[in-house]
């Protein structure tokens, strides 16, 4: 029996020798496994904590216009922006061991364990902050260990390299709320109306509880159960020593009030002006379409929110509701480029095709600025004088003709000047001008204005044939406006990424492109679409507007079968608006050929309400102010019945003076009539109708 004891004996030390061995040999691979995986940790680094926010747009005044997302708010506040009672209660409910951990709560992990073998199944979870974190970034929600195992390789990952505060904003900022609320101050927003940094204790606490279950803890689907749970945080956080006892009664007792509504629900502030900013951080600033949409980007844009209100109202006020005209409008500050108001269309739901940025259109008359520029390089000056008569054209050595017509085919059959040409819109002026210098004149400098769009070289150039975009006019213009000096059509001020970093910044810094001096002169013969004493043969373009407007305007109308245009500025402000069908269809009703002259005045004379009356300041040097008579262009004394002060660029001012106002009394001397020759310019036009 004592032999079989000690044989017994031996037999069991035997076993526990194996035991052990085993055990050792088994915790020794279990810790090159774990040293593995922390190598294998090391050597992939810091995982990326970049999450899905809302990319926000801001108007100049730093109002919110919209946002880019996918049907989820979420925006990115820095711990220091979150109500600490929010935090406090957080880590009560959710992981109160957070601080001293390194990733996992092994207490946790094994009374989740035998929960879950006691029942069969997955049922109780253990996952600490870090862990949740991880799965919001990495992981899809599914309850399997496979899932579990990723989970906790990336936990590992994130204590290794970032600090609990760091770790606990990404998790604050990534958790779901419900109602498509994502991180604390989406649903800060949603539920209270406010922003994280603002919340009570009392609804920091209601917030808190609702992660475990939004359909079930949100207090708009069960104020009940929402309350129990914010009962049970409240305990917690006063048992962690957060708050005291009497401070959690208290705040059990407080009653709360929900908003339930995102404040943005819906993108209201000038849609085509959106689009037309996402379009510019796409193919300006290079950024792909994701960061556009989910980045976390803040941009913010030039846009007038008074302004743009504006330009929609007097659309939506001018333009009968049944008709099928669309529009193109653009207004933008001269001195910088900045575009402070945009619209690309009667209804963006319907028609999300942006006309004040895509659409090619003819400009017609308004086109002529630019042409008349180039004309003053050429010697032509405000009293260049030229026949206004019905004129046919013998082009290609006589073998083709080009018969351009007046608007009503009004004609002066006399003498015009540039200046009452350009104000009444003679086109066979124009083309006259454009002939004599030649069609690649005006190709040229078309493109020195920053039109980039084709220009066919043919005579009907001069009456604006060839397509523009509005927003390009709109800037062509601002070079008179801006004495000369190009910017470029800016929608975007600065962009932050997600971490408040500064990505761009604008730097639109004026080029000096035209000559003061003859810019001035054009915008100072623009003067003269308002002003009756150009009115001749015909009436001034702009004889509608004269007693609608209460400052010095410049600018020009346009029109062509299918478009009509008004462009005119201020110091201030430069608005450009098309008007006509999408298919190209003529307008034919008297209404809509007006549409876009009301619109423009009645924007400008609105906009600018309240804000200083400029006038045009000419230039230092380089021009010249006479009194004219606008008849014939000649100088013209006190004593004449009609006159205008115009403005010539220095050394092309007229010196005849008119005499045609004169009484010729037969007992007065018959003064001798100085002979004139004709001006170079005219001695090609001597073909006839």
């Amino acid at each position: 029996m004592e032999v079989m004891t000690n044989h017994g004996f031996r037999k069991t030390i035997k076993y526990l020798r194996a035991f052990i061995i085993i055990s050792l040999l088994g915790f020794g691979c279990m810790m090159l496994v774990f040293l593995g995986i922390l190598g294998y940790a090391k050597i992939l680094g810091a995982p990326p904590l970049a999450v899905p926010q809302s990319t926000l747009f801001f108007a100049s005044d730093g109002t919110l216009i919209g946002e880019s997302n996918s049907g989820q708010k979420r925006y990115w506040v820095p711990l220091e922006e979150i109500s600490p009672d929010l935090i406090n209660a957080t880590v009560s409910i959710e992981d109160k061991n957070f601080y001293e951990h390194s990733g996992f709560d092994y207490k946790r992990i094994v009374g989740a364990i035998l929960a879950d073998i006691k029942a069969g199944a997955k049922v109780q979870g253990a996952s600490t902050i870090t862990q949740q974190y991880a799965r919001n970034l990495f992981l899809e929600h599914d309850k399997t260990w496979s899932r579990k195992l990723h989970e906790a390789f990336y936990a590992i990952r994130i204590e290794m390299y970032y600090s609990k505060e760091e770790i606990l904003e990404g998790y604050l900022n990534t958790i779901y709320y419900g109602n498509g609320a994502y991180g604390v101050q989406a649903a800060s927003q949603f539920y209270y109306g406010k922003n994280a940094s603002e919340l009570s204790l009392s609804e920091s606490a209601m917030l808190a509880g609702v992660p475990k279950g939004p359909s079930y803890y949100s207090p708009l689907e069960s104020l009940e159960n929402a309350t129990k749970r914010q009962g049970i945080i409240l305990n917690a956080m006063a048992e962690n020593g957060y708050i005291k006892k009497e401070t959690a009664q208290k705040a059990k007792e407080t009653p709360l009030t929900f908003v339930g509504e995102h404040p943005h629900r819906r993108v209201e502030a000038a849609p085509y002006f959106q689009d037309a900013v996402k379009n510019a951080l796409k193919n300006q600033l290079k950024l792909d379409d994701r960061t556009i949409a989910l980045g976390g980007l803040k941009v913010y844009t030039t846009l007038d929110l008074k302004q743009q209100q504006e330009a929609e109202k007097q659309i939506q006020e001018t333009i009968a509701s049944e008709s099928e005209i669309q529009i193109g409008f653009i207004a933008m500050d001269p001195k910088n480029g900045y575009v402070k108001a945009m619209v690309g269309g009667r209804n963006y739901e319907q028609s999300p095709f942006n006309r004040a940025v895509q659409a090619v259109r003819q400009p017609g008359s308004t086109i002529k600025p630019i042409l008349y520029y180039a004309a003053l390089s050429q010697g032509f000056t405000p009293s260049s004088t030229m026949r206004s008569e019905l004129t046919t054209f013998k082009l290609d050595d006589g073998k083709t003709e080009y018969s351009p017509h007046n608007f009503n085919n009004k004609y002066a059959d006399g003498e015009i000047t540039l200046a009452q040409a350009l104000a009444v819109s003679d086109n066979i002026y124009a083309v006259k001008t454009h002939l004599f210098m030649g069609a690649e004149t005006l190709i040229k400098n078309v493109k020195k204005f920053g039109i980039s769009t084709k220009m066919d070289k043919v005579p009907s150039l001069a009456l604006g044939t060839s397509g523009v975009r509005v927003i390009d006019m709109a800037n062509a213009y601002s070079l008179f406006a801006n004495g000369g000096k190009k910017v470029t059509p800016t929608l975007i001020t600065r962009v932050e990424d997600y971490n408040g970093d500064v990505i761009f910044e604008s730097n639109n810094e004026p080029e000096k492109v035209l000559d003061p001096a003859k810019s001035f002169v054009m915008t100072h013969m623009m003067t003269g679409m308002f002003d009756k004493k150009l009115n001749g043969y015909a009436k001034v373009t702009g004889n509608s507007l004269i007693d609608e407007i209460t400052r010095p305007y410049a600018g020009k109308s346009g029109s062509t079968e299918t478009d009509s245009w008004m462009i005119g500025y201020t110091p201030q402000l430069v608005t450009a608006v098309w008007a006509g069908h999408d298919v190209g269809k003529p307008i034919t009703l008297t209404a809509e050929k007006s549409y876009a002259k009301r619109i423009w005045v009645n924007f400008m004379e609105e906009s600018l309400e309240g804000k200083p009356v400029k006038a045009f300041t000419p230039p230092k040097e380089g021009v010249v102010g006479v009194y004219v008579n606008p008849e014939n262009g000649k100088l013209a004394s006190k004593n004449c019945p009609v006159r205008r002060f115009t403005y010539f660029v220095a050394g092309t001012e007229p010196t005849e003076y008119c005499t045609d106002h004169l009484d010729h009394k037969k007992d007065k001397p018959i003064e001798k009539k100085q002979e004139t020759k004709d001006p170079w310019y005219k001695k090609i036009f001597n073909w006839g109708a």
